[in-house]
């Protein structure tokens, strides 16, 4: 049985997919205007599906879904560290992403803490 947000899951993971193999490495990384676009038009759209469930009456995910959701997320955190010239294959739950929103309210917090990417300075 599919959740009222299959489709789309369906349309963030094709999404994740077509920019996956579309993605150029940066010449000079960083390119933090793509890192930026990643995370908000692909890595928040997929946190912010799984916040949507769990608010108020919480839906369930079938398991391919779940499973969809979280392949999309984690690429959308691989291109978001390519565009900085690191390369990574993310693991996350879409869980702990949306816990560090809740605790952040900020999308690119949130990359830069799964991710370690861009590395923290003396300043920061």
């Amino acid at each position: 049985m599919s959740s009222p947000y299959r489709d789309r899951i369906d349309d963030l993971a094709a999404a994740a997919r077509e920019d996956r193999q579309s993605f150029d490495p940066p010449a000079d990384p960083p390119d933090e205007d793509a890192a930026m676009s990643y995370l908000r038009e692909g890595f928040g759209e997929t946190v912010a599906v799984y916040v949507d469930a769990r608010s108020g009456r919480w839906d369930r995910f079938a398991e391919e879904e779940f499973r969809d959701l979280e392949t999309a997320m984690n690429t959308y955190l691989e291109l978001y560290a390519a565009c900085y010239g690191v390369e990574m294959d993310p693991d996350f739950t879409v869980r702990e992403a949306a816990e560090a929103l809740i605790d952040t309210h900020n999308i690119a917090d949130v990359a830069r803490i799964l991710t370690s990417v861009p590395e923290r300075s003396a300043g920061d």
